[in-house]
């Protein structure tokens, strides 16, 4: 049986892309917000949900690392990395200049990783913020005004718009990555090579013990294991308590990282593993 699978919708986001780029034959279902989408997981509505996680621009998706630490513990099982093309998407009719556009709707992670050409091109025109790309060129779809949405190319060909200007993302090299949500790791099913294993792990520090951070890094440096994300957000319990989100990059085994574990708890740390999982690098 083919599994369902759950993305931030509407139709013509790139997680839509990033979607089709990964699984074949699936239905799929649309998701408002990120959170919906991994709510239909945790209550079984669907099997899988792919949602954003970070912007080589922007950085984390602040939206998804929260609700996954303080909502929803919901194991990661994969990671999707796709290239990011933002294009300036207008009605077919529309048949003015840039100068003619009032407003231009787009995700506030779009619009920051359009900034330089939106301040040179665009100054005049308001900035509307959406909660997705593809909610953007719905927007404009259904607008008689002289708008303007940022996505993709897939938008553009579902919601009937023209590409006015292609390729407006501030620097080239744009990459998102997604992540893979699945209670049953069985029905996951995605058919193309895999670039690295990883493992993602959650850690909080003792509160009253200077140098922690030190010594929770040292854990992972004299075992050689290599890391490419330490990111700190805030526990939400006060001012100055902190999580780390910590990637390394190989698969959990049952001799290193247990190492770790039992490293860090001895240091009053809370450790938790987020998922160990393939990495997939997509061309769209």
């Amino acid at each position: 049986m083919l599994a369902t699978i759950g993305y931030l919708g509407p139709k013509g986001t790139f997680t839509k892309l990033a979607v089709d780029a990964a699984f074949n034959g699936e239905h799929k279902e649309s998701y408002a917000t990120i959170p919906e989408c991994i709510d239909a997981v945790e209550h079984e509505e669907i099997d899988i949900a792919v949602v954003p996680l970070e912007n080589a621009i922007e950085g984390t998706v602040q939206l998804t690392v929260d609700y996954l630490v303080h909502q929803v513990r919901l194991p990661i099982v994969a990671e999707i990395v796709v290239p990011i093309q933002q294009h300036l998407l207008v009605q077919p009719t529309f048949q003015g200049s840039l100068g003619d556009i009032t407003e231009v709707h787009s995700h506030s992670h779009a619009i920051a990783q359009c900034h330089q050409y939106l301040h040179q091109s665009l100054p005049e025109a308001k900035i509307q913020y959406t909660t997705s790309t593809g909610k953007a060129a719905e927007i404009v779809s259904k607008s008689d005004l002289s708008i303007a949405a940022i996505g993709n190319k897939l938008a553009a060909e579902v919601y009937g718009l023209k590409l006015l200007q292609e390729n407006i993302h501030d620097y080239s090299n744009n990459h998102t990555r997604f992540v893979v949500l699945c209670k049953d790791e069985t029905k996951l099913k995605i058919k193309h090579p895999v670039s690295i294993e990883k493992t993602s792990m959650l850690i909080s520090l003792p509160s009253d013990q200077a140098g922690a951070l030190h010594q929770v890094l040292s854990a992972f440096a004299w075992r050689k294991m290599s890391l490419s994300k330490i990111e700190s957000r805030p526990m939400k319990t006060g001012l100055g308590n902190y999580f780390f989100i910590i990637d390394v990059d190989q698969p959990y085994d049952d001799v290193l990282f247990p190492g770790v574990k039992g490293e860090l708890e001895a240091l009053g740390c809370n450790v938790t593993i987020m998922g160990t999982y393939p990495v997939y690098k997509l061309t769209i």
